[in-house]
């Protein structure tokens, strides 16, 4: 079982006093208290630090937490291109990266993507294109392309990274069609679903796929009584309620106990790699919570492990 912690990237952050210096210190304090992972998240509607960018300077002052995106948005950047900066972040982070991708959310993208030329009807099929070509590029020597949506008659050589077939991606999405697709193409899984029985059937029908991938699960968590942190967070996050953001996402609080037993619910559904997204804005907060959520880390990790048969 491995415990990952997204970054405070995003504005209502940055507006409540964070800084992208702060962000590097936390992903150091979350290597020091004995987290597996940090992520980065990716938008163009909402203003955030650039994940990429963030991840090499979080490379630069870490040395062996894994460094994630959670999740990036491959439209926003041109896909040769983005080949090359994947690829050189995971030689400067000696091999330490994973992806997670998606294709936006319906009824809140459309407008990124109209700004990237990217036609939303077939950002799926541009998404899978993408992946394809990255390990195309980042394990041979390809001259042109031509997938579905994506053609190229020269392509530009790009170094390898240090994991073998290049950094993994994890595919985030829970409709049929995108646990089809995380079946066939993907590394591993990165939804966020609100009920673990969701979760259990998903991961189901990606395996009937054929492909071994690393079940991950995304979810938010507010270590305290009440749910009022969660719902500032939504406000300030999505300008939406937590009553419309926890239909769709995994939103928890709660003492630590109870932070613990809804996630283990998820465990027992497979998950076997748990991203927690703090529910705190200011630094004082986030601070706290980080706090909170150390003292808690062993005995999650333990209880989350899956028993021995």
């Amino acid at each position: 079982m491995q415990i990952g912690l997204l970054l405070p990237t995003g504005q209502a952050q940055l507006q409540s006093g964070g800084s992208a210096a702060n962000v590097v210190d936390i992903a150091v304090r979350a290597e020091r208290l004995g987290f597996d992972s940090v992520w980065a998240g990716d938008s163009l509607s909402r203003a955030r630090i650039e994940p990429l960018t963030l991840l090499t300077a979080v490379a630069q002052a870490t040395d062996t937490i894994r460094l994630g995106t959670a999740t990036l948005i491959p439209a926003y950047r041109h896909p040769a291109q983005a080949a090359l900066t994947i690829s050189s972040l995971d030689l400067v982070s000696g091999g330490r990266l994973v992806l997670g991708v998606g294709g936006g959310f319906p009824g809140r993208s459309e407008h990124e993507f109209d700004l990237v030329g990217v036609d939303p009807k077939t950002r799926f099929s541009h998404l899978d294109d993408t992946v394809t070509l990255w390990k195309q590029l980042w394990t041979g020597r390809p001259t042109s392309f031509s997938g579905k949506v994506l053609h190229y008659d020269w392509l530009p050589e790009v170094p390898r990274p240090v994991q073998p077939g290049g950094p993994p991606v994890w595919l985030a999405g829970i409709t049929p069609a995108a646990l089809r697709r995380a079946g066939r193409l993907y590394d591993g899984w990165l939804p966020y679903p609100p009920d673990p029985a969701d979760y259990a059937s998903g991961l189901a029908t990606i395996r009937e796929q054929g492909r071994d991938v690393t079940p991950a699960l995304f979810a938010t968590v507010h270590l305290g009584e009440g749910t009022a942190a969660l719902e500032e967070y939504c406000q300030a996050t999505y300008q939406a309620s937590l009553d419309w953001v926890s239909k769709i996402q995994v939103m928890i609080s709660g003492g630590p106990e109870s932070v613990i037993a809804q996630l283990r619910r998820f465990a027992d559904a497979g998950a076997r790699h748990i991203l927690l997204r703090v529910a705190a804005l200011d630094p004082a907060a986030i601070d706290h919570q980080l706090a909170g959520l150390a003292e808690i880390l062993s005995p999650l990790r333990r209880t989350l492990e899956p028993e021995s048969p």
